[in-house]
């Protein structure tokens, strides 16, 4: 499909050489940026709408145990370090 873009020179000039460095052509280099930019957005996307378990049980924490602590998490299931 053909269309027509409106880019700012510096950025156009930057882009043919690196087509050029690269032996590619303009086209191409703009798929391959725009198919980058739209698999990130769509990761991005799925980042935001993904939803963290969250415990809505009862309990909590045993009194007397620091839960800043490994040592003494540790401890608390019997597990020494």
């Amino acid at each position: 499909m053909k269309t027509t873009l409106d880019l700012n020179d510096q950025l156009l000039a930057n882009a043919k050489a690196l087509a050029a460095q690269q032996r590619t052509s303009l086209t191409r280099l703009i798929e391959e940026g725009l198919q980058l930019r739209l698999r990130a957005k769509s990761v991005d996307l799925a980042r935001r709408q993904t939803r963290l378990p969250v415990f809505e049980g009862r309990g909590g924490l045993v009194a007397g145990v620091e839960p800043r602590s490994n040592k003494a998490l540790l401890e608390a299931l019997g597990d020494d370090a």
